[in-house]
């Protein structure tokens, strides 16, 4: 009795195992229903790699009085070349630039008659009217110098040291924002390049700024907290 029970469950077991082997065939055999992963003929895209210049933006307008009572927007100068030059009375690199040579003076001067308007720009938050009103007497500044002590203008137009330039074309982009030149210590006799100087002589030129970006140097803004 034993041997006939033990035989019928072998020849079940065997069943078992022939039905799943016609199962796994059939799913094999099923067409496959997801999308083929043959690879596409069409060309792929590739990224652009062109990313767009820091400079290459427009320059936030903005209506400041200057220290001297007068109210200065910058959307009243379109269609002239402006430099900006963010500026500190009490900075030891600003004051190289009026005091032994001066290096922004010159510059307003060499280019006044040449659709050239220049603005200095105070965003020191404990500047008082009194201090730059001084200054600007005692170094004879042939521009204004505007007061940004709230520091908002400062702050939209990122500028980070003392001095900070940025020239903006007569379609009012900025096309170079930086250094005033190469010389941080002021201690070079040769090879100095002022990037201002160069930016404003090319666009006066109807050519294109050929240098558009470099580090700025001097001492952080002092913008107000």
């Amino acid at each position: 009795m034993r041997k006939r029970i033990f035989a019928l469950l072998s020849v079940l077991a065997l069943s078992l195992v022939i039905l799943a082997g016609c199962k796994s065939r059939e799913s094999a055999e099923e067409p496959s229903t997801e999308p083929s992963k043959e690879p596409s003929t069409e060309p792929t895209k590739e990224p652009s790699k062109e990313i767009e210049p820091e400079i290459a933006r427009k320059a936030p307008d903005f209506t400041l009085n200057s220290f001297d009572g007068n109210t200065i927007s910058l959307s009243n100068y379109k269609g002239k070349i402006v430099v900006l030059e963010w500026f500190s009375l009490e900075c030891p690199f600003v004051i190289r630039h009026y005091g032994g040579k001066p290096t922004m003076i010159n510059l307003a001067n060499k280019y006044r008659d040449r659709n050239v308007v220049w603005f200095a720009v105070n965003s020191t938050g404990h500047t008082t009217p009194e201090a730059n009103t001084e200054f600007a007497k005692k170094y004879k500044l042939p521009y204004p110098i505007l007061d940004d002590r709230s520091g908002k203008v400062g702050r939209a137009y990122g500028a980070k040291t003392t001095p900070h330039m940025y020239v903006i074309d007569t379609r009012g982009s900025i096309t170079y924002q930086g250094a005033i030149d190469n010389d941080k210590r002021g201690r070079r006799r040769q090879g100095v390049i002022n990037y201002v100087d160069k930016a404003l002589a090319e666009l006066t030129g109807d050519k294109e700024v050929t240098t558009t970006d470099t580090m700025s140097y001097g001492r952080d803004v002092m913008y107000a907290r």
